[in-house]
């Protein structure tokens, strides 16, 4: 599916209608030749009433600037000390990189506002050392955003926070926008960098759970490039504080926030916190989908014709595997109650999420609902992916000879000579 195409975009409209994105945007995207393609995916996501919050960072700028009048800035993105010098030219480069964006944004005809949202205190002192001008986000106006978000406004909101007696401090951009997107409730928070993601060894995390993402970081911190680990951290801290799912993308990429947005297999990285997959019963709507997942498996010979009529008399047998309430795979537990046994079948996962673990936790489904059943037995008959049952799903070689009588009939009548599995099943 290309991103652009509409109706692939359409079917996500109803659950993102009139919830609110945070798009964390590097100060080096603002700057390059794809900024201005990103702005038109932001006036998509408005034209689908998806409400927007823009975060911006500036360290390049403030880099940049510094370089420009010889001052050597005592930190660039808000994370270290920041001296008065360095406070100057950080408000200087936000404000201009701010000015851009509304820009940008006018040229698209969206409207957009600067608001002072964000309430900061000093970072203080730490083991010893005074922070000075580096703040820390107290709190978020939330009321404010949230008028400005009801009258179709994009709020644009810099690296800086003010205190109660109008003081001005360099905070974060990461930290700040997972504290506006924890105060607004975001149904996504998306980190806009100069990388494809969060690269573990030089290898892309595409999608993980948060609580793999965690064991990730713990063991191997170290891997992880250091220009991503402060993404990399305040994505944990967003899932913690219940931003349901965390986008790290390329912002260089053309289209690539609709690829991410739009699309089950994204271009980025995504951490999420809920249950982002799921499987669920298979409905008649489902029929189709069923079908045409399992199309090429079907000419291949991987898997047995099923016509629609088949599916639908035993539609209570299969089961759907969902990625943002898209079909990406499916089951059958065929129940032979009269033999205690159930047969395992239709297993199919699209190519595109292979390697992800997803036939593994289907084939672990059916086992637990065989169990839930008082089955004793699982069988499984396979052409082709013999050898994934018996590594992967601990079934064993059987004969023909396992299946019960009416199987067995079908079998003979088949042709497909297929092998069959067999699992004791026990209590778990």
């Amino acid at each position: 599916m290309k991103p652009t195409d509409l109706r692939g975009i359409l079917q996500y409209i109803p659950q993102f209608r009139e919830k609110t994105f945070v798009l964390a945007i590097d100060g080096a995207i603002v700057t390059d030749e794809n900024f201005a393609t990103l702005l038109l995916d932001v006036a998509v996501l408005r034209s689908l009433n998806i409400r927007v919050v823009l975060v911006h960072g500036a360290s390049a700028q403030i880099k940049a600037l510094a370089d420009k009048q010889g001052i050597k800035p005592s930190n660039c993105d808000g994370s270290g000390i920041t001296d008065a010098a360095t406070l100057q030219i950080a408000m200087d480069a936000a404000n201009r990189l701010t000015h851009e964006i509304l820009e940008g944004l006018s040229a698209n005809d969206l409207r957009a506002v600067c608001p002072n949202a964000i309430i900061a205190h000093p970072l203080g002192i730490i083991q010893g050392v005074d922070h000075l001008f580096t703040g820390k986000v107290e709190r978020v106006d939330v009321d404010l955003l949230q008028t400005l978000l009801a009258q179709g406004i994009i709020p644009i909101i810099p690296p800086l926070g003010f205190d109660g007696d109008g003081k001005t401090y360099r905070v974060n951009s990461d930290s700040v926008a997972v504290a506006v997107a924890e105060s607004l409730k975001a149904v996504k928070l998306m980190f806009i960098t100069p990388q494809d993601g969060i690269l573990v060894q030089g290898r892309l995390i595409r999608q993980m759970l948060l609580a793999d993402f965690e064991s990730v970081l713990a063991l191997q911190k170290n891997d992880v490039a250091p220009e991503q680990l402060s993404k990399a951290l305040h994505t944990v801290t967003a899932c913690q504080a219940g931003i349901p799912r965390v986008h790290i993308i390329n912002g260089k990429v053309d289209e690539g926030m609709l690829a991410e947005v739009f699309s089950n297999d994204g271009i980025g990285t995504l951490i999420y916190a809920n249950e982002y997959q799921q499987v669920r019963r298979a409905m008649k709507k489902d029929v189709r989908a069923i079908q045409l997942l399992t199309k090429k498996a079907v000419e291949a010979e991987e898997l047995v014709k099923r016509s629609r009529a088949a599916i639908e008399k035993n539609l209570g047998d299969y089961f759907i595997f969902e990625i943002d309430k898209n079909t990406v795979a499916c089951v059958a537990l065929h129940v032979y109650p009269e033999q205690k046994k159930g047969e395992l079948a239709c297993l199919y996962v699209n190519p595109s999420h292979e390697n992800h673990g997803i036939g593994k936790k289907l084939i672990q489904f059916v086992e637990n609902k065989a169990r839930e059943m008082g089955l004793g037995e699982l069988l499984t008959l396979s052409t082709q992916a013999f050898t994934y049952f018996q590594s992967k799903g601990g079934f064993a070689e059987g004969t023909p000879d396992d299946l019960p009588p009416g199987r067995r009939e079908k079998y003979d009548a088949s042709g497909r000579n297929s092998k069959v599995l067999v699992k004791k099943l026990v209590k778990a």
